[in-house]
């Protein structure tokens, strides 16, 4: 333009600009082409105009007698700059000497290769996001990635070949012992796991009924003679300090006990320790988080705790720190230490009652753990004292040669009939 021109040349916006009126700027991925003349443009817009996502895309396509060019606003291949800057562009007109001002769009044009663009597409299509991050890694990965990619899928064909190993075999034990059989079996099973983990060593062709369940096993000799102590102190209490561990209705099975303690030296020492190691399982059992200081003011001598710790708490991990937990399992292992305890302090007899209630569980599940053991169930008759009155309703275990064997109930109701 010549200066004059220029001079009256004014700018004039278009306000009400549609969309296809926007002008569009293009560049070339693969340099500037010299001469634009045999480049024919074609615009292709979204035919979907009411989504409001792609009721704006648009593609761009220029073709040439030895190659075509493709460019759009949406998808990888997009330019980022669109969403981020507005573009205008000056449009002059000659006749009025006007410049009108509209909107632009920048497209990137790439050259599409027939043939081999499409299957790249529909590969890239196919893979997920893992194997698209695989592919680059085998490109451009490190040595220390590759190992680890190597390593990940060699884990992952042994896992495919096992899981179908595991089910060609799951499907020919199937067939050969049917499905019924093996669920009987799986059940069986699970009961005898579930019971061995909480009872103590069992020896069911004993002679008599003290070597059935070994003392033992419960307090060895080593464990038995550091409660002499505490055992001392248990068997001091007088009768004030007895009546008020009733009242306030804790460890009522040791209560018990310490109310019908021998006057025999020997006997009575050993009642009393083992009221106190006694005394020591119940309070575990109350607890749910156990703290490494249990029973450190009570006297508990360091080989307890440690025995109490290691036999009948779960170790978790906590914010990096290890914590004693007292799981349901536990509990009953508690119970069944319990229980064996109380045979051996009261000749081969318990209070299932007094002992439930001082664990904190039903009497169901204590009934339960009882034919677990092969003891066998009674009732004491009723009578005219109030001591008898009082424990009439108790559940009372002992433990008889040849242990009972209970078989699993099943309950069958009966159908009324209709009249």
């Amino acid at each position: 333009m010549t200066p004059n021109m220029d001079a009256t040349c004014t700018l004039v916006s278009c306000k009400k600009e549609r969309e296809d009126d926007k002008a569009i700027i293009v560049q070339f991925s693969n340099g500037n082409p010299k001469n634009t003349d045999p480049l024919e443009f074609t615009i292709h817009k979204n035919i979907d105009v009411t989504n409001p996502r792609k009721k704006h895309r648009r593609m761009l396509v220029a073709e040439s007698d030895r190659l075509s060019y493709v460019g759009n606003n949406f998808g990888t291949g997009s330019l980022k700059c669109n969403n981020l800057c507005k573009y205008y562009v000056g449009v002059l007109n000659k006749q009025t000497l006007r410049m009108e001002v509209h909107s632009a769009q920048l497209f990137n044009m790439q050259p599409v290769i027939p043939g081999e663009t499409t299957e790249e597409e529909s590969q890239n299509t196919s893979l997920s996001y893992r194997d698209k991050v695989d592919s680059l890694i085998e490109a451009f990965g490190t040595n220390k990635q590759k190992r680890a990619l190597s390593s990940r899928r060699l884990n992952q064909v042994g896992s495919d070949t096992l899981q179908v190993a595991v089910a060609r075999a799951a499907r020919s034990i199937i067939e050969d012992k049917g499905l019924e059989a093996l669920q009987q079996e799986v059940a069986q099973t699970e009961t005898q796991s579930d019971t061995s983990q909480y009872l103590p060593p069992c020896n069911p062709n004993a002679d008599t009924p003290q070597q059935v369940y070994l003392f033992d096993n419960i307090l060895s000799p080593m464990e038995y003679d550091s409660l002499d102590a505490a055992g001392s102190k248990m068997a001091a209490l007088t009768l004030e300090e007895i009546q008020k561990m009733r009242d306030e209705r804790g460890c009522l099975s040791v209560v018990h006990h310490l109310e019908t303690l021998p006057r025999d030296g020997v006997e009575r020492a050993k009642q009393a320790c083992c009221a106190f190691y006694l005394h020591l399982l119940l309070k575990l059992a109350q607890q749910k988080h156990v703290n490494r200081k249990f029973g450190r003011e009570e006297g508990c001598p360091r080989i307890i705790q440690t025995k109490l710790l290691k036999t009948f708490t779960v170790e978790t991990f906590n914010n990096g720190r290890v914590q004693n937990i007292m799981s349901t399992s536990m509990k009953m292992k508690v119970a069944a230490h319990c229980l064996v305890l109380l045979l051996h302090m009261g000749h081969m007899t318990s209070d299932l009652t007094l002992l439930h209630r001082d664990l904190g569980i039903t009497e169901k599940r204590m009934l339960d753990l009882a034919k677990l053991m092969g003891l066998t169930l009674n009732k004491p008759g009723r009578g005219k004292s109030a001591d008898t009155e009082q424990v009439a309703q108790h559940r009372l275990a002992s433990l008889e040669l040849p242990l009972v064997k209970y078989e699993a109930f099943s309950e069958t109701r009966k159908r009324k009939k209709m009249l």
